[in-house]
């Protein structure tokens, strides 16, 4: 017997999406005039800050969209602002340096009607090192250092909703309940799905304290939990239908070929860079939640809708 054919897919919004996509080649969405440029006085004793956090962070978005150096990205910032007829003055490169290790990102999210069906998944971003030749050529370098970005973002949206950083030694399973917790408690939770990686205790503890469906495969080994909390029944369910209908019919059954998402999301973060600039673990904390709330505005302008032709 073949095997069936795999459907293909059409998108129903080319129009609409197409437009996004040339939407996002565009500077002026970064500039707003009626963005508050100036910092308010914060009531404190001290000097007061010159510049808001929105100023801040609209200087760090540029350089992380056009991967340059702090001194070039305030040149290119000034040049933005003149041409946009805005006489704001423009941060030295010291102050967005300063600046960066405390700075509060927003990170603007729109959320979707119903519950939230998060997906999550874990990849690693270079902070240091050779690039990948070098380490092809002559062999790795112990000055070679990653670190691991966790995310989860909605099925619907495509949006991230929550987000971690972490060093390269800290697993993926920990971390899940971490991420849980970025979400408001009064925010439904309908399903979360994840990778083997996340078969553990704790994990679908944490998912069926939220009231969340897990849709994790269990281990090839896996065996029966004593069905004390209700994440062990949840979870001995998945193992008697994995086998009984197979690994292949369950994933189909239970919608987790819609993990893929999240690894698409994970590679339009690294479109913005293959590794991080910043030295700082604070400041790498805060450029990545930069490339986060890039990815949501990108997200924000439109997104394919698609559906199977065959």
């Amino acid at each position: 017997m073949s095997r069936p054919s795999p459907p293909t897919y059409k998108i129903r919004n080319w129009r609409t999406y197409n437009e996004a996509l040339k939407r996002r080649g565009s500077l002026t969405i970064w500039f707003d005039p009626e963005m508050t440029w100036e910092a308010k006085p914060t009531g404190k004793r001290g000097r007061q800050p010159t510049y808001s956090d929105a100023a801040i962070q609209t200087c760090l978005t540029m350089k992380v969209l056009f991967g340059m150096a702090l001194r070039q990205t305030t040149g290119f910032v000034e040049s933005l602002l003149r041409l946009s007829g805005l006489d704001w003055s423009v941060p030295d490169f010291s102050t967005v340096s300063r600046r960066q290790k405390t700075l509060a990102v927003n990170i603007p999210y729109r959320g979707s009607q119903g519950p939230l069906h998060l997906l999550i998944d874990s990849t690693g971003i270079k902070v240091e090192g050779e690039g990948e030749w070098n380490a092809r050529k002559h062999g790795g370098s112990k000055r070679r250092v990653w670190r691991k970005v966790h995310l989860g973002i909605d099925e619907k949206t495509l949006e991230i909703r929550a987000v971690e950083f972490t060093s390269s030694d800290i697993g993926d399973a920990p971390m899940l309940p971490e991420l849980l917790d970025q979400i408001p408690p009064a925010q439904e939770i309908g399903s979360v799905t994840a990778d083997g990686a996340y078969d553990t205790r704790k994990c679908h503890n944490a998912i069926a304290d939220r009231g969340a469906n897990a849709v994790i495969p269990p281990r090839k080994n896996a065996k029966p939990w004593k069905p004390a909390p209700a994440g062990a029944i949840a979870r001995n369910d998945a193992l008697r239908a994995t086998k009984y209908l197979g690994r292949a019919l369950w994933r189909k059954w239970s919608g987790y070929h819609r993990r893929s998402r999240v690894e698409t999301k994970m590679h339009c973060l690294k479109l913005l860079g293959q590794r991080l600039m910043a030295r700082r673990p604070d400041c790498q904390v805060a450029e990545l939640q930069i490339r986060v709330a890039v990815m949501n505005d990108f997200t924000a302008l439109g997104i394919p809708v698609t559906e199977a032709v065959g």
